[in-house]
This record gives structure tokens, C-alpha cells and sequence, in this order.
């Protein structure tokens, strides 16, 4: 085989290795895996095994994988009609919908045996069902069905928090339930921003996003409403797991920021704003910022009464 042949077999390769690691939308998987590892250090009141880290780290990110793969081979029809989302493996052809199948199946027979021998069987459970929901409860029942997808379907982006809490302690406690609500309420006003800005997008592929079904100032209104019930639950994690200063006072800023934008998006819309003059985008970078730094404190919080403890 000559230089270039070689060459071009490695290019092969590695863009075929790209297309299986697209499936598994490896920039979701960083946001699940955000809500995981503070959770731990909560679980343990501190800094806890950093292997047991490295090992829910990589089992929930096969997890993760599995269930996005699954997503991307039901949602190809879809997808192919979709600007934002043509150019994904299974539209584009570099995958067939069967490798993909065979792939997903893998993935989550990889994730589940990891959990049950380097976590524990409680978090390999949870793993399962984390998959079984959003490759089925959302992709395949609700998605296409109903204007509250999200809403219901977001239930499994909600599982990490669980996962992270049950590594540690082997249990589910009422701290994680807390921040399971609050991934649960923060989902819709991450996600209906983001479908406000591509709604022709959904609108063409007939997925009935809550912004397609209805209008900008109703969809604003739900926003509004799930941002309040989030920062509301943010705060009743401080009396159930004894949180202190540095998570309330995170809790209070970044949830006031978050509140005060999701009622800016609502003026826009009441204004007669639509389409990308109402910049919903802004409300969905924020919202990630928000997890992110509501997370990071939960997980600093209790090294702090650690330390001064």
C-alpha cells in the first residue's frame, strides 16, 4: 500500500471514528456530566474517591452516549429536514441506521456492566433507566406528540443528579431529589428559547415544539413561570442539605439574573416582537452558565464547611 493510500485510509478512519462520536452529541453529554460530579462531593460532605469520580464520569457518559445515539437513529427523518441538524451522521449517510442501532445497544450494555462493576447496581439502575426515557418516554412517545416534550421528556437529563448521589451513597437522598427539580424545572426555559430561535426549523420537520403550537407570549409566560419554580427550588436545597453562604448566595444571584432575563424575553414578546428580534438565544446561553455555576457551588459549599469546620 503507498504513503498516500495509507493516508487516506487513516483520514477514513478517523472521520468514521468523528461520525460515531457525533451520535452521541458529546456537547449534551458535558452538561449531564456537569450536574453529576458536584452532586458527589455533596453526597460525601466533601471531596469524595476520585476514582469513584472517574468511574460515574465515564459510565454516565456511556449512558449519556447510548441514549443520544438511539435519538439521532429515530430523529434521522427529522433531522434531514432541519438546518440546524442536516449535517449529522445518520442524514449525511456516514452511518447506517443499523450500525447505529448497533452501536446505541453496545454503548449501553458498556455503560450498565461498567456501573454494576466499578459503582454499584442502584446506579446502574438509574443509568438504564435514564436511557430507557429519553431513547423512548422522549424520542419515540412524546416528542412528536405533544407540545409538553420537553417538559416530560426532560425527566432523563434530570437522572445525573441521581446517579451522582446513589456513587456515593449507594441510596437516593432528598438533596438529589432537590436538584433532580431543579434540572426538572430549569429544562424548559434552557430548551424553549433555543426551539423560539429555530422554530421554522421544527415548524418544517412537524415536531410540535411548545413555540411552534403557540405563541411567543404564551410560550414567554411558561418560561417565566418554570424560571420561578427553579429558583424556588434551588432554595429549599439549603434547609434539606444544610447549604451554606457560598451555595445561597450563588442560589439567590444567579437565579435573580435568570428571572430577570426570562422576564425580558417575555416583554420582547408582549412588545410584538417574534422570530430572532426577541434574541431568546440569550436566555439559553445563560441558562447553561446558570447550572454551571449553581452546580459548581454545590459542590464547594460543603468543602468550605470543611475547611472551617
Amino acid at each position: 500500500m503507498t504513503t498516500d493510500a495509507v493516508s487516506v485510509s487513516r483520514r477514513d478512519r478517523r472521520r468514521r471514528l468523528g461520525s460515531y462520536v457525533a451520535l452521541t452529541k458529546p456537547r449534551i453529554i458535558e452538561l449531564l456530566l456537569v450536574t453529576t460530579v458536584p452532586v458527589m462531593f455533596l453526597a460525601e460532605g466533601g471531596v469524595p474517591s476520585l476514582w469513584l469520580v472517574l468511574a460515574t464520569l465515564v459510565g454516565g457518559s456511556l449512558s449519556a452516549g447510548a441514549a443520544n445515539t438511539f435519538n439521532s437513529v429515530y430523529d434521522r427523518d427529522i433531522d434531514r429536514l432541519m438546518h440546524r441538524t442536516s449535517n449529522r451522521p445518520m442524514v449525511t449517510g456516514e452511518v447506517s441506521p443499523r450500525n447505529g442501532l448497533l452501536f446505541g445497544a453496545a454503548l449501553t450494555v458498556a455503560s450498565t456492566v461498567w456501573f454494576l462493576a466499578l459503582v454499584n447496581v442502584l446506579s446502574a439502575v438509574l443509568s438504564l433507566v435514564a436511557i430507557a426515557l429519553y431513547a423512548l418516554g422522549y424520542t419515540v412517545v412524546l416528542k412528536r406528540r405533544t407540545s409538553q416534550n420537553i417538559v416530560w421528556g426532560g425527566v432523563a437529563g434530570c437522572m445525573p443528579t441521581l446517579i451522582g448521589w446513589s456513587a456515593v451513597t449507594g441510596s437516593v437522598g432528598w438533596p438529589a431529589v432537590v436538584l433532580f427539580l431543579v434540572i426538572f424545572f430549569w429544562t424548559p426555559p434552557h430548551y424553549w428559547p433555543l426551539s423560539m430561535a429555530f422554530r421554522d426549523d421544527y415548524s418544517a420537520a412537524g415536531v410540535p415544539m411548545l413555540p411552534v403550537e403557540r405563541g411567543p407570549v404564551a410560550v414567554g409566560r411558561q418560561i417565566v413561570l418554570y424560571s420561578w419554580l427553579m429558583v424556588v427550588a434551588s432554595f429549599s436545597l439549603v434547609p434539606v442539605a444544610d447549604m451554606g453562604w457560598v451555595y445561597a448566595g450563588t442560589a439567590g444571584l444567579a437565579g435573580a439574573l435568570f428571572v430577570v432575563e426570562a422576564h425580558r424575553l417575555l416583554r420582547a414578546a408582549r412588545s410584538g416582537l417574534t422570530g430572532t428580534a426577541l434574541r431568546p438565544m440569550r436566555l439559553f446561553h445563560y441558562s447553561i452558565t446558570y447550572v454551571t455555576v449553581l452546580f459548581l457551588a454545590v459542590a464547594l459549599d460543603p468543602l468550605i464547611h470543611v475547611a472551617i469546620g
